[in-house]
């Protein structure tokens, strides 16, 4: 079984940067395609970015596109999630996801605990 483990999470202020790590263990060898989440309190989970298991391309949703960048090891299933001009509506608990696939899709096999980020005004 394939193990996400996030990281990098807290507490940052409004304005701020955050950089969240997830690293997969367990269960496969192959690249996978992976990418991250978010819920907001009250809120539905929402994707925010993708990338392919190559890491030659990405995407991004509107929820923070322009102000997030996805990343992935080289030939490792390691993810980073880079984000600035944070604000408080940022704030939520943040899922890495993983999928034996070329593409992440809408429903991934894999997922992480989950990382609780919060941006103070």
């Amino acid at each position: 079984q394939v193990r996400l483990v996030e990281s990098g999470g807290g507490l940052v202020q409004a304005g701020g940067s955050l950089r969240l790590s997830c690293s997969a263990s367990g269960g496969t060898k192959s690249a996978l395609a992976m990418g991250w989440f978010r819920q907001a309190p009250g809120k539905e989970r929402e994707l925010i970015a993708r990338i392919t298991r190559t890491g030659g391309s990405t995407l991004y949703e509107d929820s923070m596109k322009g102000r997030c960048t996805i990343s992935k090891e080289y030939g490792k299933n390691t993810v980073y999630l880079d984000m600035n001009s944070l604000s408080t509506e940022d704030t939520a608990v943040y899922y890495c996801a993983a999928h034996p696939d070329i593409v992440l899709p809408s429903t991934p096999r894999y997922w992480g605990q989950g990382t609780q980020d919060t941006v103070s005004s």
